[in-house]
């Protein structure tokens, strides 16, 4: 059957490769005569599993020894009660940058359970930017400060970190592996797997661990990150397939070359796209300057009606889920690792003849 290019934010594809390595070993892992999805969490070759899932995300970003990584359920979303809950312990204040909707949400959580702060936002031009940063503004009594480092919905992107005093803690569901971080500037970083990292139902947290074992005495037993370090994400049965379907993508990652090859390969990727949306005068792009997005790619026509019309005959042609969110509209093309360049470059060629057919 033919495989249509997915630009979805989320679940998002995944590389042929893993796909395929799944597939294979659905019935029989390994010889084990058990599918993974089946196969007991306490079992050793499960065992083998997530730690060599571990050990080569640490190896990929290179994660340094004193940062415990965690696989969790509950999604970033959860996260937004999690960090707050475990860190927002000492004064009981957080500072954040509101650059979109999960920002917002992680802002309007954190409120609930301390003196949350919004330093800066963008929300006053649709999320489009940005925002400069104040340090009059930030708090160095904060517990920490948060960032969201890539915002899905609206195609922005810190192209870099903002100069804290305070532990940094970053949201990086829809950027993590898709290039370099350095991991030792970030306090905690979690991500969500259903867009860069695999299917949904895991979740990524690597937490310093100087930043565990704060909880306050309220935070419910599965929220606590103690509970979680303390046994080796095992506490509760975790979400093994994910976990299994992440180490095939891990592995995916580092015969691409690691991460330095990540990002040649998506900063390729998205300058086709930004390349056309620049010259056409149909499309245009709705994020400017060093914010844009490696990841997601907002684009409009300014009329809605053609907006629909090109999402529906673009579904026709193969290239689906480039619908816009529902609460900017528009159109968007997420464009993960796992979208391949023949993806980028037939999605321009379809959008130039539906101009010219348009115009």
């Amino acid at each position: 059957m033919a495989r249509v290019f997915n630009f979805s934010a989320g679940p998002a594809m995944l590389p042929e490769k893993v796909l395929q390595t799944a597939a294979a070993e659905m019935l029989d892992y390994k010889g084990t005569g058990e599918s993974v999805m089946e196969m007991s969490h306490r079992s050793k070759e499960y065992q083998a599993i997530i730690d060599e899932t571990e050990a080569l995300l640490r190896e990929i970003m290179g994660i340094p020894d004193n940062y415990k990584v965690l696989f969790l359920q509950g999604g970033a979303s959860t996260q937004f009660a999690m960090i707050p809950l475990n860190l927002m312990t000492g004064s009981g204040k957080a500072d954040f940058v509101v650059t979109g909707q999960w920002a917002s949400k992680a802002y309007q959580e954190a409120a609930r359970y301390g003196d949350a702060k919004a330093v800066a936002s963008s929300k006053d031009k649709t999320f489009s930017y940005i925002p400069e940063i104040d340090k009059n503004e930030c708090r160095p009594d904060a517990d920490y400060f948060h960032i969201c480092l890539n915002n899905t919905i609206y195609g922005t992107r810190f192209a870099k970190l903002p100069e804290v005093d305070v532990p940094l803690v970053a949201d990086m569901s829809s950027c993590i592996l898709s290039e370099p971080v350095d991991v030792s500037k970030f306090a905690l970083i979690y991500a969500g797997a259903q867009k860069n990292m695999g299917p949904a139902g895991l979740t990524v947290v690597i937490i310093r661990e100087d930043m565990i074992g704060k909880a306050k005495d309220i935070t419910p037993t599965m929220l606590n990150y103690q509970i979680h370090a303390d046994n080796g994400s095992m506490y509760n049965t975790p979400p093994t397939y994910s976990i299994y379907v992440l180490k095939l993508v891990l592995e995916w990652v580092k015969e691409m070359g690691g991460l330095e090859a990540m990002k040649a390969h998506n900063e390729k990727k998205a300058a086709i796209i930004y390349d056309f949306l620049d010259s056409s005068k149909m499309f245009k792009a709705t994020v400017e300057g060093e914010a844009r997005s490696l990841m997601n790619i907002p684009f409009v026509t300014g009329n809605d009606e053609l907006d629909a019309k090109f999402v529906s005959e673009a579904k026709k042609a193969g290239f689906i889920n480039l619908k816009g969110h529902r609460s900017v509209g528009g159109m968007r093309a997420s464009v993960y690792n796992a979208m391949p360049v023949e993806g980028c470059e037939k999605l321009v060629e379809f959008m130039k003849k539906f101009e010219e057919e348009n115009s």
